[in-house]
């Protein structure tokens, strides 16, 4: 999460972002299972210089990031020479502060790891900027974490403009989720779900899915409706996929969710596979939704809108949509439907489904894990 996070955010403001490979090989698999390729190896950018060096946390990714000895060597360098570095979650505690970079800084990091940082100069902010050096505390709080430094590197009003986009509709809108024509999504058995990808899908939706969902301990399966399980997302991030769709399709879900992107939603709905799929997920009566900017172009193309559900405010700008829309929240669920409007929503909309198939204990605690809220939702009788 942290990562894809990062580099979202960074691209969107115009940077270029090199995501580097400290392992042997381009191919990472992250802590939770989503297998990204690196643009380059470490070694290739030791003689680069960087306006940020920046570590994403994650165990025992952090632990391998400070065994790197290429990685301590630009990061040290990059410290004398007084440029932007930083870290977050548990990257601060053990690669930062194993070499020795943060002596009289203040830092915050992930709770689990603080007592690893020096008790003087630790802090309990989300995001704390001290000098050149910018810490932050875990995934809930990476967002906030990358506007910083967007705004440190290209100023405040890009860091606002970006962060408004990715929000939508105010400080508390993404926090916001409401439900319609209630039913269960619990069942006896661990849920499977679906996440379809294509080139294009927003990386930051995808991967905060996944991350979640796996987390919660939903067993998810990530397919390609391309003909490569590799796909380059929206900024240029390569996610390696699980399967391709026309293997996936020989199982069963209990949820199938579509992540948004850029202009990736007609090759999801060019997809026969997924269409069927979806469509009996429909005639089941099982759950399935999507975030961000997919709805009007696969969902409803699909005719799997009915005129009373409802979805979220940023899919009706299109001006395509004709069904109900739940103005003020960034998630809505109605009976086996769940929308969220976008990036800024991801975390949210992922915790409303941990706690509709598990119960708002699971969700507190995932939430509390990355170090995020989990507001729970509100339910309308109409």
């Amino acid at each position: 999460m942290e990562a894809a996070i990062l580099i979202d955010i960074l691209r969107r403001a115009g940077a270029r972002v090199t995501l580097a490979s400290v392992e042997p090989q381009m191919e990472v698999k992250a802590s939770w299972g989503v297998t990204l390729v690196a643009d380059a190896l470490i070694s290739a950018c030791e003689l680069e210089v960087f306006d940020l060096v920046v570590l994403p946390g994650g165990m025992p990714g952090s632990a391998r990031l400070r065994d790197c000895q290429v990685l301590e060597k630009i990061v040290r360098k990059h410290a004398e020479e007084k440029r932007l570095y930083g870290a977050i979650c548990a990257a601060p505690a053990i690669a930062l502060q194993a070499w020795g970079l943060l002596k009289k800084k203040k830092v915050t990091g992930h709770p689990a790891f603080l007592d690893k940082l020096p008790t003087f100069w630790r802090v309990k902010s989300n995001v704390q900027v001290s000098g050149e050096v910018t810490t932050s505390r875990g995934p809930g709080t990476a967002v906030e974490f990358a506007l910083s430094l967007v705004e440190q590197i290209f100023g405040q009003d890009l860091a606002q403009e970006i962060g408004g986009t990715l929000v939508s509709c105010g400080d508390d809108f993404h926090q916001r989720s409401e439900e319609y024509n209630s039913v269960e999504w619990s069942s006896s058995h661990t849920p499977r779900a679906l996440v379809p990808i294509a080139n294009g899908s927003a990386e930051m939706e995808t991967i905060v899915v996944v991350d979640i969902l796996r987390r919660a301990h939903v067993d998810v399966v990530v397919a390609s409706v391309e003909r490569s399980k590799q796909i380059v997302a929206c900024r240029g991030t390569k996610i390696i996929a699980d399967k391709l769709i026309g293997d996936a399709a020989e199982s069963n879900y209990d949820l199938i969710i579509l992540p948004g992107g850029c202009n990736r939603g007609e090759r999801l709905h060019k997809s026969r596979v997924l269409k069927k799929l979806l469509q009996e997920q429909d005639s089941a009566g099982k759950v399935y939704g999507e975030i961000c900017s997919s709805t009007v172009v696969v969902l409803e193309k699909q005719g799997l809108f009915k005129q009373d559900r409802m979805v979220s405010e940023q899919q009706s700008m299109t001006g395509n949509f004709t069904g109900q829309v739940a103005k003020g929240a960034g998630v809505v669920i109605d009976g086996n439907l769940i929308t969220g409007s976008g990036p800024g929503n991801a975390i949210n909309f992922s915790l409303v489904i941990v706690g509709k198939l598990f119960g708002h204990a699971r969700a507190r605690s995932v939430a509390e894990g990355i170090v995020s809220e989990y507001s729970e939702c509100q339910v309308n009788s109409t």
